[in-house]
């Protein structure tokens, strides 16, 4: 691998959005790590390459796909629910790659139902896999992206997060679905705080969520019209474009793929990106969102560190 080549290891990457954005991130040079839970023997894949939103996708044929295509793909199992795991991830990661600088966390686990009707153990698997296992990528990336050479030695990475902006449509008929992913925005914003307190320019983290819905495993289903459908390509052409950002245009923000390659990137036809020819998908995503900022944004008060209260007792 040349020295200088970025790496990025993606989560939940073996099928759909996930495995779209670990094949383009390698077209566009980085070194890319395939995580997720299923695993297969790739050489015995036929056809090849398999269904990309079938369970014949898996991380081993999704690094074979780079592979073949000349780039650069290492394929690590993994069980988010597990920080163990979460951290041998990353261990291998860097054991291999000497570094990390991109991590796109795609895992998710999902159930859209009432309360009444979304059992408590769907609901566990949903916060387990969602935010809890978001926190613990986080945290076992953080000590190589502060490591890696950036700004007044404060560190240099990328997070790319799949969350929406948080309101109050996304609650309906899927309470238990969106606590979780609003845990996930809400870490995206919070830890932008952190960063900008610690003066970390160079380290961003940003929340991705698709305008339109874009076909992937999650829609596989009778229920879902592909003519209300996208072409995956649309959300890693967004990540893509989250990764050359400036600090200031992407940290902290929780971004729709369409608004933010119109307004940030210009692109004005989309029409490369419908699944079907000559359809054009609905908007399934408000055109405006409420702003979560209030007057005393930046007052902190007596702000209470819970790592400084222990180190005194």
């Amino acid at each position: 691998m040349a020295a200088d080549k970025q790496v990025a290891l993606v989560v939940g990457a073996s099928r759909g959005i996930g495995r779209q954005i670990a094949i383009d991130l390698a077209k566009n040079g980085y070194a890319v790590v395939v995580a997720a839970k299923t695993t297969s023997d790739a050489s015995k894949c036929f056809p090849f390459p398999p269904d990309p939103n079938s369970s014949a996708s898996t991380i081993n044929t999704v690094a074979r796909e780079i592979l073949e295509a000349g780039g650069d793909a290492t394929p690590v199992q993994v069980d988010v629910r597990d920080f163990a795991e979460i951290q041998s991830l990353v261990d291998q990661t860097v054991a291999k790659y000497k570094r990390l600088d991109v991590l796109v966390y795609n895992s998710g686990a999902i159930w859209w139902s009432s309360v009444e009707k979304t059992p408590m153990k769907r609901f566990q698997l949903m916060q387990r896999v969602n935010p809890e296992g978001l926190y613990g990528a986080l945290q076992a990336s953080l000590p190589h992206f502060y490591r890696n050479e950036g700004a007044g030695g404060k560190g240099r990475g990328r997070v790319v997060v799949i969350s929406p902006p948080i309101y109050s449509r996304f609650l309906r008929g899927k309470t238990a679905y969106a606590m979780g992913k609003f845990g996930m925005s809400a870490l995206t914003i919070g830890y932008a705080m952190d960063l900008e307190r610690e003066g970390r320019k160079e380290v961003a983290i940003t929340s991705l969520w698709p305008a339109a819905a874009v076909e992937s495993a999650a829609t596989q289903n009778p229920q879902t019209d592909r003519s209300q459908l996208r072409k995956p390509t649309i959300f890693s052409d967004a990540v893509l474009a989250i990764l050359r950002s400036p600090h200031k245009d992407v940290n902290g923000k929780t971004l729709l793929d369409e608004d933010f390659l119109r307004e940030h990137e210009g692109v004005t036809d989309f029409s490369k990106y419908t699944l079907v020819p000559g359809t054009t998908p609905r908007r399934i995503m408000p055109n405006a969102f409420p702003d979560l900022r209030v007057k005393e944004q930046d007052d902190e008060g007596n702000r209470m560190d819970s790592t400084a209260l222990r180190a005194k007792l």
